[in-house]
């Protein structure tokens, strides 16, 4: 079964924010090494790296007419930072790859949600 892992920074890893700066060497080191563990399962796939939330722009349309805010939608505590497809046996299998994205751990969440076609 696919899920797709939408992975919420918080603020914790974010460059340039006070949290980041209380994160040690060693946990930003473990952090990175989860990341390669994850990379290198042959169930997960990984998206390609997003900038920082500070970084986005966010498009609405009203009245037919683009609308350009900066920055992300849900605000910087939860913005996405990422996500991945697995493939995982069932809800409880995807639970358990999702608690391994260092974010879940540091401040941050993973939403895990079962991949659905609509069309």
């Amino acid at each position: 079964m696919q899920f797709v892992l939408v992975i919420y920074h918080g603020t914790t890893l974010l460059p340039g924010t006070p949290e980041a700066g209380r994160v040690s060497e060693a946990d930003k080191k473990a952090a990175y090494a989860d990341y390669v563990a994850l990379n290198e399962m042959e169930n997960w796939t990984g998206a390609p790296p997003l900038g920082l939330p500070k970084d986005a722009t966010t498009v609405t349309v009203t009245d037919g007419a683009a609308v350009r805010t900066e920055g992300p939608w849900l605000g910087l505590r939860h913005a996405v930072g990422g996500f991945a497809v697995v493939e995982a046996e069932d809800l409880d299998a995807a639970i358990a790859i999702a608690a391994r994205v260092p974010q879940a751990r540091m401040g941050g969440a993973v939403e895990v949600r079962p991949s659905v076609k609509y069309y």
